[in-house]
């Protein structure tokens, strides 16, 4: 059984490093439905030869030797392999704090976007279009010292975790959390001192189904 999931981990990788939908990715490499890989997905069939050729004919960077066992790197040249950054496939705002205690379902290799500990995916509504429900968000820990206003942070705090614009707030020692959507979204005031982790938000990869 665990053969036949990473056969799909690994067609999985390629359909979000081409950032597709799974039923797209079936068309645009010239298969008739997405059923084909579905079946792969549910372990009743492995990658097969013309599967992986339509892939590396659409993707030539993509590693066929790596595609069909598993052996070696997903692409084939170094300079574009990006960063593998676990993904964990919950929502940021529910499963940050929480971290410890959970498991990356999968790596996403992205182009080199700077350093990224972790990517989650972005479930809420506050951020509006600048990070659209559905969004995946690589995510670097950094200290709350750092954090540089008008940037896009994940803020852990005792009592809430949210997913906003930074701003300077008017007080000293505070900071004002702005949502995108601000016409039903109200801004958040926090006592910096009550911030216990912040991850600031390095790339999203807006998912279109």
């Amino acid at each position: 059984m665990r053969e036949k999931q990473n056969n799909w981990q690994r067609i999985e990788a390629v359909i979000k490093w081409a950032n597709m939908s799974t039923n797209y990715f079936a068309l645009y490499i010239g298969l008739a439905r997405g059923e084909n890989l579905y079946q792969i997905k549910r372990g009743n069939n492995g990658i097969s030869l013309d599967v992986a050729d339509r892939i590396v004919s659409k993707f030539p960077q993509v590693d066929k030797l790596w595609l069909l066992t598993g052996e070696g790197q997903m692409f084939s040249e170094e300079r574009i392999r990006g960063a593998q950054i676990p993904y964990y496939n919950v929502d940021v705002e529910q499963g940050i704090a929480h971290l410890e205690h959970l498991d990356a379902e999968s790596n996403l290799v992205v182009p080199p976007v700077g350093a990224c500990d972790l990517a989650m995916c972005y479930t809420g509504r506050a951020m509006g279009n600048i990070v659209p429900p559905g969004t995946v968000v690589l995510l670097k820990a950094v200290d709350r010292d750092a954090i540089i206003p008008g940037g896009e942070y994940v803020i852990v705090c005792r009592k809430i975790v949210t997913l906003r614009i930074v701003r300077a707030a008017d007080e000293e020692g505070k900071v004002r959390l702005v949502a995108g959507d601000r016409e039903n979204y109200d801004d958040i005031v926090l006592n910096v001192n009550d911030i216990v982790s912040v991850y600031k938000v390095k790339g999203k990869l807006i998912i279109n189904s």
